[in-house]
């Protein structure tokens, strides 16, 4: 981007911003995407904190970054960009006369608040940046999720940070919709006409959205077991894939029309009340079990709980309906301590109307597609080809395979990179308006409330597998089955 901006970090000392923040940060300056004279301000609480920070910014580069990343050199460039300053957010006293000071020595340039802090405390820091005069009309906030318990929480954090931030300000980020691969997946749609006249009820059997992570607690027992997979993941990042696999083409790629067509997915989607929550959902917790070659503990040993029913993986059947989308469905899969760590989405196409081949050729496959966001991000293609060293005629299933890592020499996805730097840019298409967010809740709600109501008990699943049974069987009985990751 051509102007320099300021990047004020709350929370700059937390792990979100040493772990994805300033590694981001790092790679946007050293591929020189950062303007000349843009500047980075850690907010640390301690004051020892913050005289530390560039020793503790430099250890986190070092862990965090790929190798052959870092750089001595690339460290000593960039450095001075970071000038941490400590003040408590909740308290506009003196301390925060610091931050003001060296953001008003360029009074008129883009700041943008990233706030990695709790969302219980994003109303003060908002209310508090007021107090000190240090928001104006270029000022703009970013929000992670997850933004709010529920849907009355989440309107009561929205209307206090509406209260200083206009709508257009503020950018609440979901680092998925960052991934180049997700942003692949509209090229895909609304570039190939070979595509978008394959993806309708028509022609689509079913869609999977699986995102699966390997990892426990991670060090987050009492914020996971307040909220669950469920709040956690799927509420946002896998509602927000399936609204970009779901919506209609915008007639333009701008903020406005993406966020409309999403939108109109969230209304379709068919509601999960009463017993068709039943129906449609499973729940799970993962006890003890082995993940490769290592015996990791089940949730409750690691919550150091004798009894918790707060799900670590979900599964939900879905539907949305519309003309495009009618009678299929939408299977939806997130867990911890899974088998494997991926993030993928299958389109599942139907199988061939009429087979021309004798029953000794083999078995015709139906079409897939299947989209991977992580670890590694690839495109693939299932189809059907001739047997190459057999002379008879012989089906089998042949991969059009595309690593976007092994396309790209440079590729190097980093979606928080990219989110920050279209914040300072004022770009929000990869943003989430504060009514998709309502509408997700509003389709979310019922659906804990009735698991609270009715004592709903989690299955349970040993670690490293891909989750409770029930789930397999949830799509058992429509025929179907999970395309686990390989």
């Amino acid at each position: 981007m051509a102007n320099p901006f300021d990047m004020v970090l709350f929370g700059g000392g937390g792990d979100l911003a040493l772990r994805k923040l300033i590694p981001a940060l790092y790679r946007a300056f050293m591929e020189g995407s950062l303007a000349e004279g843009s500047r980075i301000l850690p907010v640390c609480r301690r004051r020892e904190d913050a005289e530390k920070y560039l020793q503790t910014a430099q250890d986190a580069l070092k862990i965090h970054l790929r190798d052959g990343e870092y750089s001595d050199e690339v460290w000593t460039d960039f450095s001075p960009l970071l000038r941490a300053v400590s003040l408590d957010i909740a308290e506009p006293d003196e301390q925060w006369d610091g931050l003001a000071d060296i953001l008003d020595s360029e009074v008129d340039r883009v700041r943008i608040f990233y706030l990695a802090i709790p969302p219980a405390v994003f109303g003060p820091c908002c209310e508090n940046l007021s107090i000190k005069g240090l928001i104006h009309d270029n000022s703009r906030v970013v929000v992670e999720k997850p933004l709010g318990y529920n849907a009355q929480t989440s309107d009561e954090i929205n209307s206090k940070i509406a209260t200083y931030f206009p709508e257009n300000n503020i950018f609440r980020i979901d680092h998925y919709l960052g991934k180049e691969t997700v942003q692949n997946l509209l090229a895909l749609r609304f570039s190939n006409v070979l595509f978008e006249h394959l993806w309708d009820a028509q022609t689509i059997d079913h869609i999977q959205i699986s995102i699966s992570e390997t990892v426990g607690l991670e060090g987050r027992a009492g914020f996971y077991d307040e909220t669950g997979a469920l709040r956690d993941m799927v509420q946002n990042h896998l509602l927000q894939l399936l609204c970009l696999i779901a919506m209609e083409s915008p007639n333009k790629m701008t903020a406005k029309n993406i966020r409309a067509e999403k939108i109109k997915v969230l209304e379709a989607l068919r509601p999960l009340v009463g017993e068709t929550v039943d129906e449609n959902t499973v729940r799970g917790q993962y006890v003890a079990g082995g993940l490769g070659t290592q015996l990791v503990p089940g949730y409750l040993e690691e919550l150091d709980e004798s009894s918790s029913t707060t799900e670590t993986f979900v599964a939900i059947r879905a539907h949305i309906d519309n003309w495009r989308w009618a009678g299929v469905p939408f299977y939806l899969r997130t867990g911890k301590r899974m088998e494997k760590r991926c993030a993928e989405i299958v389109i599942q196409y139907k199988k061939v109307s009429h087979s021309v081949y004798e029953e000794a050729a083999g078995e015709v496959i139906p079409n897939r597609l299947v989209i991977r966001l992580q670890p590694e991000e690839s495109i693939k293609l299932v189809l059907m080809a001739k047997k190459m060293d057999s002379l008879t005629m012989e089906l089998q299933p042949a991969e059009l395979n595309l690593t976007l890592s092994d396309t790209y020499d440079s590729f190097r996805s980093d979606a928080y990179k990219r989110l920050m730097l279209d914040a300072a840019a004022n770009n929000s298409a990869l943003f989430i308006h504060r009514e998709e967010v309502a509408t997700a809740w509003a389709w979310v709600d019922p659906i804990i409330d009735h698991w609270r109501e009715t004592g709903n008990q989690p299955h349970l699943y040993r670690a490293g597998t891909w989750g409770p049974q029930a789930s397999s069987e949830l799509l058992a009985r429509d025929g179907r089955h999970w395309f686990n990751a390989k």
